[in-house]
């Protein structure tokens, strides 16, 4: 399989559901020299992402590479059901359990050969659920969010760590942006985010400008990093920019050190978190590497 930047794919919306909770999909499927049934690839993308975004980007570039490839809004994000713009980090593993089952249940797609990739936040729950399911036979995480609540609390120290969650906890239900221009208050702070989400590049009809404030609680406290060990035979693909001010290297270091069997990492040259995103030559770049990775391991 090759990636081609160029090759056309099928596309659909489909539905499935997690927990009750009914869920929007695309499944963007291979058309020019596919021999069904194929590899199957959940995509789960950024900190309030939507299918159209960051993970419909990735999931278009593996379906022309000759992959099933599922983009699709995670619970309160998007078209799909649940708790409106709230993150909801373990509802999120077990959304990713429910795309897996999708995928296999598809006569298109081989049940055998199911990956997940994760992009920025995505990362993390691309391993976390990695961790969890052997039905999982490759992880690969691009500018991944390898959380790690012992790593959070050692850079602002522990009392300024729990004063944070401190603070989210008590307006939990409270919304506030997800992005802010200025250096305005926001869940996703900083002109860089904005310069993603506040701008055209990232146009979704799907996607609002807010998220709870308890969100933040569930990304200080959600553990990916611990995940690491647990792989056991999963095959890990770890690609990261060398410069990224949001999601740490040096976490995407750990992460593939504590990864116990095949694992690889790809650094790129970008200077941006966002560059990953949908900025060439990186896109292009991460895009085959993954497809690469999936080919040989799914």
């Amino acid at each position: 399989m090759t990636y081609q930047s160029a090759a056309p794919v099928d596309s659909a919306d489909v539905s499935f559901t997690s927990e009750g909770i009914s869920l929007a999909g695309t499944l963007h499927l291979p058309v020019r020299d596919a021999v069904l049934p194929v590899p199957g690839v959940a995509v789960t993308g950024p900190f309030t992402g939507v299918r159209d975004q960051v993970a419909g980007t990735y999931a278009r570039g593996l379906a022309r590479a000759g992959f099933a490839a599922l983009a699709f809004d995670h619970r309160g994000f998007g078209d799909s059901g649940g708790r409106r713009w709230h993150e909801d980090s373990q509802g999120k593993v077990a959304d990713l359990r429910a795309a897996v089952s999708f995928l296999q249940s598809r006569p298109e797609i081989d049940g055998d050969r199911i990956g997940v990739l994760g992009v920025c936040l995505g990362g993390g729950y691309a391993v976390r659920a990695a961790s969890q399911d052997p039905r999982v036979r490759a992880v690969a995480g691009v500018a991944g969010g390898y959380n790690s609540p012992a790593w959070f609390a050692a850079q602002l120290g522990p009392v300024a760590y729990r004063e944070a969650l401190a603070s989210f906890l008590a307006g939990y239900d409270e919304y506030m942006p997800a992005v802010a221009p200025g250096g305005g208050e926001a869940a996703m702070a900083g002109d860089e985010p904005y310069a993603y989400y506040g701008t055209e590049r990232s146009r979704s009809a799907s996607w609002a400008n807010k998220v709870t404030r308890g969100s933040l609680h569930s990304l200080m406290t959600f553990d990916a990093l611990g995940a690491a060990p647990l792989l056991a035979r999963t095959p890990l693909l770890v690609v990261h920019g060398r410069a990224d001010a949001f999601c740490s290297p040096d976490l995407a270091a750990a992460l593939h050190e504590q990864a116990p069997g095949d694992r690889e990492i790809v650094w790129l040259d970008s200077s941006l978190h966002i560059d990953l995103y949908d900025t060439e030559p990186y896109l292009s770049q991460a895009t085959a590497a993954v497809t690469d990775f999936f080919a040989r391991t799914l």
